[in-house]
């Protein structure tokens, strides 16, 4: 191979490397829009829309059972949940990387997790993608709107400052 024929093999793999980030961009626009109208059905058979949600955050968490952090974010969602169900706030756990239903069901009862747990499947992910880093968690203001996407734990007391602060205002708090 002569140094002409290397540099245009080169140069053709450059640009499907471009071709291919941008068509990764465009579907992650995508499932942001599609994130606005959600649909999930929980392990009880319970059907959510993100409609159904209107001047409440929602939190989608997206963990693990071997997840470490997850499992010491788990108790403050618990806590949260609990406090605000009935006023501002759900909480939609998204199971992730489990071998079966049943573990996350045995799971889920251990803890004695009361808010809404999804399984994580292929339908779910095409809406809101897939996570790289758990936990995650997607978070929508009381208007539908995502607002935020938090990789890495979150606490209780910055949930709570969340709810606190306007609809439209910064949420630098929840910085990575």
């Amino acid at each position: 191979m002569n140094s002409t024929q290397a540099f245009s093999a080169i140069l053709y793999f450059s640009r499907f490397l471009l071709a291919l980030c941008l068509l990764t961009l465009v579907s992650v626009d995508a499932n942001a829009e599609a994130s606005k109208s959600f649909v999930m059905k929980d392990l009880a058979g319970k059907s959510h829309r993100l409609s159904d949600y209107q001047g409440k955050w929602v939190l989608v968490n997206y963990w693990a059972t071997w997840c470490p952090s997850c499992l010491d974010e788990i108790p403050d969602f618990i806590d949260l949940y609990e406090k605000h169900k009935a006023k501002d706030l759900v909480i939609l756990g998204v199971a992730v990387d489990y071998k079966n239903e049943r573990e996350v069901r045995h799971f889920v009862d251990d803890m004695l997790v009361s808010y809404p747990i999804i399984l994580g499947t292929p339908k779910i992910f095409a809406q809101f993608g897939s996570s790289s880093v758990l936990p995650t968690t997607l978070i929508f203001n009381p208007q539908g709107k995502l607002v935020k996407t938090k990789r890495g734990q979150l606490t209780k007391q910055v949930v709570e400052l969340m709810m606190l602060s306007p609809p439209n205002e910064s949420l630098d708090l929840l910085a990575p």
